[in-house]
């Protein structure tokens, strides 16, 4: 449960700076102020500024925003379409779709997932829409895979062959018996996905492929920075303790649910 809680208030923390920043930030992002360039932490500016004089406790607050966007929607996109293949495979098992199925996520699997959503942004153009779709794609495999393994454990269950011989077809007996029951597993693996999708975003955007000025992105602070780390460390350090920090607390997160949700697990402790 420390995990747990640990990784929920951490998680909050981001997500909270993140809605804020609809309604207010300390500074403006786009405004830039010379005169204030590569100030240090003080109690003008709580986490100094940045090249261009910009508050870098605001551009964290909307590159937050950014981050949290690009990956949720990139999870959703690989949930929503991945699972129902997934249950699909599973619920016709050896098929041409079963097989098709399993060798595309081979070979998708057989490349780095950040190196694959590269060569989508360079294709596409650079852009938040296609570090989504490129983040996206490679998680619709993920989900697929995790779904067919969990729901193939699922379908010799005496309570799956009951609803069999009630007439209920496969794809019902799917979304009422299977999916609710592999449910924890996918909240699970979506928030490691999540936390994969902040570093996927960051990485894009660190090559300049993810979203585009005047968009604050961790990842481009983190570019801008890389070459006045001797003359304002703080430039650097504090995009990157964002994404450390974000990271960690889903990663923790999902830990905890995970030790929640598996019945096995609350058996031990008990």
């Amino acid at each position: 449960m420390k995990s747990l809680t640990l990784g929920a208030l951490l998680t909050a923390l981001f997500v909270i700076a993140a809605a804020l920043s609809f309604l207010w930030t300390p500074g403006d992002v786009e405004a830039m102020n010379i005169a204030a360039r590569l100030k240090p932490p003080s109690a003008e500016y709580l986490l100094g500024t940045d090249h261009f004089g910009r508050d870098i406790l605001s551009l964290i607050m909307v590159g937050a925003r950014t981050s949290i966007a690009v990956a949720l929607v990139a999870v959703g996109i690989g949930m929503g379409v991945g699972v129902p293949l997934g249950l699909a495979a599973a619920a016709t098992r050896g098929s041409l779709l079963d097989e098709t199925l399993s060798r595309a996520n081979d070979l998708i699997f057989a490349f780095p997932s950040l190196v694959i959503a590269i060569l989508i942004t360079a294709i596409l153009g650079p852009g938040a829409v296609n570090a989504i779709l490129a983040i996206g794609i490679f998680n619709i495999p993920v989900f697929a895979r995790l779904s067919r393994a969990a729901a193939l454990s699922l379908w010799k269950r005496d309570f799956i062959l009951a609803a069999r011989t009630c007439g209920k077809s496969r794809a019902r007996i799917s979304a009422e018996h299977i999916l609710p029951n592999i449910a924890n597993l996918l909240i699970v693996q979506g928030t490691i996905q999540f936390s994969l999708g902040i570093l996927a975003e960051a990485g894009l955007s660190y090559v300049g492929l993810g979203a585009q000025p005047p968009v604050p992105s961790w990842g481009r602070m983190l570019a801008d920075a890389q070459t006045m780390v001797a003359l304002a460390p703080h430039v650097a350090i504090i995009p990157g303790a964002a994404i450390v920090l974000m990271v960690l607390g889903l990663n923790l997160l999902g830990d905890g649910l995970r030790d929640h949700l598996d019945p096995r697990l609350q058996k031990v402790r008990a």
